[in-house]
């Protein structure tokens, strides 16, 4: 018997040891630039790595806390910053495949290994002796000789053990503790139930007529994802934005138009499985709860102090100034869109899923310019073209697309990254396409973030994500306008994250105040518009001609055509989100759509506009950006107010490029973010600019 366990535990043992060798995560990954080997890694392989990872940060937490040394920033504040590597490693791979390309397995593990990591996080914060550690050291930080980024670490390793519970006694650090995981098990099941919603609704036509009005290249478009779907030779539209919006624009079925933008609008409020009401409901709650725990007035009150808002009175301060000077101009849209409906005979009031239709008459009317004839110089690999082209002129950095990197899927295109001087910066990963397993929308993140560690460059391995509508028959891919200004956006961010030059991984590349971070984004977007920029990018996809003036002159004379909606549209869903985290207390029984309905009521949002995101589909707010969506607003302001200092040297002056990469690109979060702007700037920014481009100073 004895023998016979002892073989048993041999056995398990050699097999245990075997799944630790085939583990990618348990080993250097041993890869050109030390790209995850996304063809070996398997589902089965997250849940163990993070158990290890938990298992050995507990270790090296336990080797701080019993560290007979006095307390110091290397052995504390250094040693905890540089610590939790395994957990790190794994976590880059395991958040980015669950928005790229997730799975019902996947899912699955997520369900076991996000409140796991919540479970951990908090035993971390909530460590009593490893707190009172870093306490010791930031009660003596005046004494020592620290740098500017070593100080900014200590304040923010402190500020994040009080932000994260740790002088809670007691009954309130196990209920925080509680709170914690079950908003880490909710936001999941919230997100998981968008990407359902948003697959399971297809507007599927069969009858020709019903596409009048839509474009060629729309309905050829619709044909390919019939295929995709198992609906051959139909038409098939979706609520992804890249296949509803042209819908929205050019389809003169009113009826079918209302049926789609209705499914977008209504998604996870349907009370069936994938219902959100009651979820976002009782996260909005927690909270709240979890505020007070903690000391604060309100979840936006916690929020909003480590951003440049400071409080929730100077959000609405900024949000009103804008939102006065954008509704009546919205309001002014709405009354000419419906004078036009009146003269078709149309005998209907404008509702939402009129306004894209009659907006797109009217742009031709008054500037005689078609969407569409746009698109045939925005190949989205020109235009990708275009935006390396600009960072090239501006920053002096290259971009090499490359083959022999490992890739997650066979849309995704990889780029080294080389800097002036030729050495290797980075890495970029671009995926453009949607697909089912993929969430909607687009966004930034990285596989690997820049830092230094003893001597050594971490260079950063960056992505970006994209939705956009894929090459059909023997057309490219042929993008928006908007879309342009999408790919131009979420570059600014990867700018953010490959210029990084920071010492400390928490404050590298894009780990900066909510309200900053988008501010990199939106400046890159200024250049996507310039006539300059436009010349040389956008070409004809059959010819190769370069975009006529007319074209350009007409996109120009059309740049604050429906800007009150567009800033209505995306305000109102800033206000829904402030209004729902300035809650003082938690609400009982919360009717999501009642509670929505009087936000928008006390803003005076006009019904032909739909708040941009609802509160049931809000995924900014839960994955994010709550009580801090106003930060695209903000960041505006930013950029509107930077990007003259290009427009008064040069647009592609690689002197004023080199000052923003100096004082706020390569800076992270090394410093106050005003203050990193001030010293690219020379002063603060001011709201006039923004309101300026936007026409409303007209």
């Amino acid at each position: 018997m004895v023998f016979s366990m002892f073989a048993c535990n041999e056995e398990n043992q050699k097999n245990q040891q075997k799944n630790d060798e085939m583990n990618p995560f348990f080993s250097e990954y041993n890869t050109k630039f030390n790209v995850a080997p996304f063809d070996k890694i398997k589902v089965a392989h997250y849940l163990p790595a993070f158990e290890k990872g938990i298992e050995e940060h507990n270790k090296e937490i336990d080797a701080i806390v019993n560290n007979p040394e006095k307390p110091n920033f290397k052995n504390t504040i250094e040693a905890l910053e540089y610590s939790g590597e395994l957990i790190k490693k794994t976590g880059d791979v395991f958040y980015n495949m669950r928005s790229s390309l997730t799975s019902k397995e996947l899912q699955d593990a997520s369900a076991k290994i996000i409140p796991m990591l919540s479970r951990h996080k908090d035993e971390v914060m909530l460590n009593a002796q490893l707190f009172e550690r870093v306490k010791a050291v930031y009660n003596q930080k005046d004494e020592l000789d620290l740098s500017k980024e070593q100080l900014k670490l200590l304040d923010e390793t402190y500020k994040k053990f009080k932000r994260g519970g740790a002088e809670l006694l007691g009954e309130d650090k196990e209920k925080f503790k509680k709170i914690n995981e079950e908003l880490a098990s909710l936001t999941l099941k919230f997100g998981d139930n968008v990407l359902a919603e948003t697959n399971n609704f297809k507007l599927v036509i069969d009858n020709e007529k019903d596409l009048a009005g839509l474009p060629e290249s729309v309905k050829k478009a619709a044909l390919e994802t019939g295929k995709e779907t198992g609906n051959e030779g139909k038409w098939v539209f979706t609520v992804q934005k890249p296949s509803m919006i042209p819908f929205l624009t050019y389809a003169d079925n009113r009826e079918l138009r209302k049926k789609l933008l209705t499914a977008y609008t209504t998604r996870c409020n349907h009370d069936n499985e994938y219902d959100n009401k009651a979820i976002i409901a009782k996260i909005i709650n927690l909270r709240v709860e979890r505020a007070h725990l903690l000391g604060y007035k309100t979840h936006a009150d916690y929020v909003l102090e480590e951003t440049m808002a400071k409080n929730p009175d100077k959000v609405y301060k900024l949000m009103n100034q804008v939102w006065e000077a954008a509704l009546p101009v919205a309001k002014a849209e709405a009354a000419e869109l419906q004078k036009m409906i009146d003269a078709e005979g149309g005998n209907f009031q404008l509702a939402p899923w009129d306004w894209w239709y009659y907006a797109e008459k009217l742009r031709k009317q008054k500037y005689d310019l078609d969407e569409e004839a746009l698109r045939p110089y925005f190949k989205l690999e020109n235009v990708r073209d275009g935006a390396f082209m600009v960072a090239n002129k501006i920053f002096g950095i290259t971009f090499k697309e490359i083959h022999d990197v490992s890739i997650y899927h066979p849309d995704v295109q990889s780029f080294e990254v080389l800097d002036k001087d030729g050495s290797h910066l980075g890495i970029l990963f671009m995926d453009f396409y949607p697909r089912e397993c993929k969430r909607v929308g687009a966004w930034m993140s990285e596989f690997a973030g820049q830092y230094k560690k003893d001597g050594k460059n971490i260079s950063p391995i960056i992505t970006t994500n994209f939705n956009f509508t894929k090459p059909s028959g023997d057309k490219p891919a042929l993008l928006s306008f908007e879309e342009v200004s999408t790919l131009f956006h979420e570059f600014g961010h990867a700018l953010h994250g490959l210029l990084s030059n920071v010492t400390y991984p928490s404050l590298a590349g894009t780990n900066v105040a909510r309200d900053f971070v988008e501010m990199p984004s939106q400046i890159m977007e200024n250049w996507a518009a310039e006539p300059r920029v436009m010349k040389i990018y956008a070409k004809h996809y059959k010819t190769g001609e370069a975009i006529p003036d007319e074209l350009i002159e007409k996109l120009s004379n059309s740049k604050y055509f429906n800007q009150g909606f567009a800033t209505v549209e995306y305000m109102s869903a800033a206000y829904l989100d402030m209004d729902l985290h300035t809650l003082s207390e938690p609400i009982e029984n919360m009717d999501v759509n009642a509670f929505e309905k009087e936000s928008m009521d006390k803003i005076g949002l006009i019904p032909e506009i739909i708040v941009r995101y609802r509160m049931p589909y809000f995924s900014h707010i839960t994955g994010g950006y709550s009580a801090g969506y106003y930060s695209y607003l903000w960041s505006e302001v930013l950029d509107a107010d930077a990007f003259q200092a290009f427009k008064e040297t040069d647009i592609f002056s690689a002197e004023t490029g080199q000052k923003l990469r100096d004082n706020v690109l390569s800076k992270g979060s090394t410093d106050d973010p005003m203050v990193l702007y001030i010293n690219f700037r020379g002063h603060e920014p001011s709201i006039e600019a923004l309101l300026e481009r936007k026409g409303f100073k007209k």
